[in-house]
């Protein structure tokens, strides 16, 4: 092998990973704005990919009519400075973006998302030009072409491999996501640059010298301040997981991941009733037969503990109980601890997957509360027959389940699909529309109940002095608000769960049917 034909392949590995590294952070760009969906997810894909397509088109071209290292590495080089490029020219937008969506400006976000995908023509693009460059530089002998091809292409997915990883596992969670773009960009100028010295000397160098320094003054200088201007935003952070913000309004702080479009906790140490869907795991066991005492409730389990909120109400109503609280990400626990006092010794915070940590817990629960949202999705995993009797397993037999469900303002085809699966596993399920939101409640018991048993311990607690005032507050919502049961419809299992589907469809028809005008 060449000397100089290793110094090409770790240009390839390097273009590859790059690519790579591109697209996860460019996902995680889009996603802390635009949410996770994955509509998002199949528009960045589809672009990048059909940006590749034109890449190779052009490289191939562009390498038979000049197949001379020197342009070789200077279209690279000049791919390094756009991917470095691409966070500062998206910040305004991403900015803008955030304000639009927080505002439900429908035109101004969807300009600003194809604003923001065309910003990255140029450098995929380019990148793209690498793998067939490199193919017509290193091909010598016409006989060797499937192999030169082979290989050029195995390194360069290779590289992909690592560009996969190195951002997810490492660079966002410790440096950001535009600080991503930014090593991304370093390390194949730095390759780059090499290799124009390799092929011309200082005569292929000079022209590109100043490319390392613009870098360096873009990530020192180019990349200050937040990267959301949210009113009242007093932190923000990422990690492997999510984008983190934390938002002070008045007394009351606020639990906000990556779109911003879902509240996920509240903390106010002054007040515990947060009329949203929190306090509605506290009713789960009074749909047991009356009277049922609240110092009945002896152990919980949150999947989707956030920061805390429903534990801290769970632990003023029934006391000290063990809670395992299951939270996939361990940023998420810490932010809880520091900004929302979630600190109650009675509380197991556990930076697990809930599905995955409840299978191997070997405790039983009297209230699971599924709530792991990441707007608009539910994890399909958990939507499934294999999951709600994972779960009705570690119910005691007067347990509960209690899980968040989104839906439309006239849609329920979500809550009637999770009702019909969810039927399949327990005796007895009810709905709750909650007041002022797009969720809805439904509560499955471990032991065939009745509707009028919530009633009936309504009226037993009211009675009494001892009990906190938030838990018959609760129930008093829960029965103003029973729904009558969902309709029959699609069950899913664990090989045939369509709920993206369904999430999508209900979030287009809400877009299109001219009814998000009507929350501004």
């Amino acid at each position: 092998m060449k000397k100089d034909h290793r110094f090409l392949y770790l240009t390839v590995f390097t273009a590859g990973m790059t690519s790579l590294m591109v697209e996860l952070a460019a996902s995680r760009l889009l996603g802390n704005t635009f949410g996770t969906s994955n509509l998002v997810w199949a528009c960045i894909i589809g672009l990048i990919l059909i940006y590749l397509t034109v890449g190779y088109f052009l490289g191939g071209r562009w390498a038979d009519r000049h197949p001379a290292p020197r342009v070789f590495y200077s279209i690279l080089a000049w791919a390094s400075l756009a991917v470095g490029l691409v966070p500062i020219a998206s910040r305004p937008i991403l900015r803008l973006s955030a304000e639009a969506f927080d505002q439900l400006q429908m035109a101004v976000l969807f300009g600003s998302f194809a604003a923001v995908l065309v910003l990255f023509i140029v450098p995929v693009t380019l990148l793209g030009m690498a793998s067939p460059f490199a193919i017509r530089l290193a091909l010598q002998d016409p006989n060797q072409a499937g192999v030169v091809s082979g290989r050029i292409y195995a390194i360069s997915t290779l590289g992909s491999f690592v560009g996969t990883f190195l951002p997810v596992l490492v660079l966002i969670p410790t440096i950001g996501t535009y600080q991503t773009f930014i090593v991304g960009s370093g390390l194949l100028m730095i390759v780059s640059l090499a290799g124009l010295w390799r092929s011309a000397r200082w005569k292929g160098l000079l022209p590109y010298a100043w490319m390392p320094v613009a870098l360096a003054l873009l990530s020192i200088f180019g990349l200050r301040g937040p990267e959301k201007l949210t009113t009242g935003m007093i932190y923000e952070t990422e990690s492997a997981y999510n984008y983190i913000q934390v938002v002070q309004s008045g007394d009351y702080r606020f639990l906000r991941l990556n779109d911003g479009q879902g509240v996920h906790s509240v903390y106010n140490p002054k007040v515990l009733d947060y009329y949203g869907p929190w306090e509605q795991v506290l009713v789960g066991p009074f749909f047991n037969p009356a009277p049922y005492d609240p110092s009945q409730v002896k152990s919980m389990a949150i999947i989707g503990l956030a920061a805390g909120t429903t534990a801290r109400q769970a632990t003023a109503v029934f006391g000290p109980i063990p809670i395992d609280g299951f939270e996939i990400d361990p940023a998420i626990i810490a932010v809880g601890r520091k900004y929302f006092d979630m600190n109650e010794p009675n509380l197991n915070a556990i930076p697990e997957d809930g599905r995955w940590g409840l299978a191997h817990s070997t405790r039983l629960y009297q209230v699971i509360s599924v709530d792991a949202y990441r707007p608009p999705y539910i994890p399909w995993h958990m939507t499934t027959v294999e999951f709600f009797s994972l779960v009705r397993s570690h119910l005691t037999d007067d347990g509960v389940m209690v899980i968040n469900v989104g839906r439309g303002p006239s849609d329920r085809r979500l809550i009637n699909a999770l009702g019909s699966t969810i039927s399949s596993v327990f005796p007895s399920i009810y709905v709750i529309d909650v007041p002022g939101s797009f969720n809805s409640i439904i509560f499955a018991t471990n032991q065939p109940t009745k509707v009028k048993n919530l009633a009936a311990n309504l009226v037993a607690l009211s009675h009494r002095g001892d009990v906190p005032s938030l838990l018959i507050e609760s129930i008093q919502t829960a029965v103003s608000n029973l729904q009558p049961a969902p309709q029959k419809s699609t069950v899913f299992i664990d090989d045939l769960a369509p709920i993206e589907w369904i999430t999508n469809n209900m979030l287009l028809n809400f877009i299109f049917s001219g009814e998000v005008d009507t929350l501004k």
